[in-house]
């Protein structure tokens, strides 16, 4: 696979990581949003190949086991996320440079896999609280559901110092601009 420049954006479920990424998209015409798989079901008014790509459970395994994966994660009991190679490779031959919009752990993963041709930024809520707030604004889950994101976001925080950035999404403004600094700061570093 040819070797490009990848932004991964991190964070809990809720922090504010997905209107960051498309703010970048809107403003630096040099990123690619790389589109993730999911075997959990479509939301709301997503889109088959511009938010996620759509899998069944057993298709999604079956691609596991074809290894047409860079990166998976089972984010929750049978609900899988992950990382097309076909999807990387592409926005690659186009010469962009890939930005990712993905779990804590598919995020370290892929900073793993491309060491320092990745900024791996780490997205933090304000506090449990606020993340909870979020969650119940976004009315795409059910309670239990939610409950189950907060849990697993107090885990994910402790990951947070093996990112490259943290941006504390306490004020979107302020977070997007953050975000808009260190992500031109590194394309302009690729660029010499």
């Amino acid at each position: 696979m040819k070797k490009g420049r990848v932004v991964i954006f991190s964070a809990p479920s809720g922090a504010g990581k997905t209107t960051l990424v498309h703010h970048l998209l809107q403003n630096l015409p040099q990123l690619a949003f790389s589109v993730s798989a999911t075997s959990r079901p479509k939301r709301g008014d997503e889109v088959e190949g511009k938010d996620y790509y759509f899998f069944s459970l057993e298709s999604f395994r079956d691609a596991i086991s074809d290894g047409r994966f860079l990166e998976w994660e089972e984010v929750y009991p049978g609900c899988f996320y992950g990382t097309l190679r076909s999807e990387i490779e592409s926005l690659f031959e186009k010469d962009k440079v890939v930005i990712f919009d993905v779990d804590v752990m598919g995020g370290l993963h892929l900073k793993s896999l491309f060491g320092d041709q990745a900024l791996a930024v780490f997205v933090k809520p304000p506090s449990k609280q606020a993340l909870f707030e979020r969650l119940m604004n976004r009315a795409t889950d059910s309670l239990e559901k939610i409950a189950q994101r907060v849990e697993k976001a107090s885990k994910e925080l402790a990951y947070e110092d093996r990112f490259d950035v943290v941006i504390l999404n306490e004020h979107l403004d302020t977070a997007k601009q953050e975000a808009y600094n260190q992500v031109t700061a590194f394309i302009k570093e690729d660029n010499g």
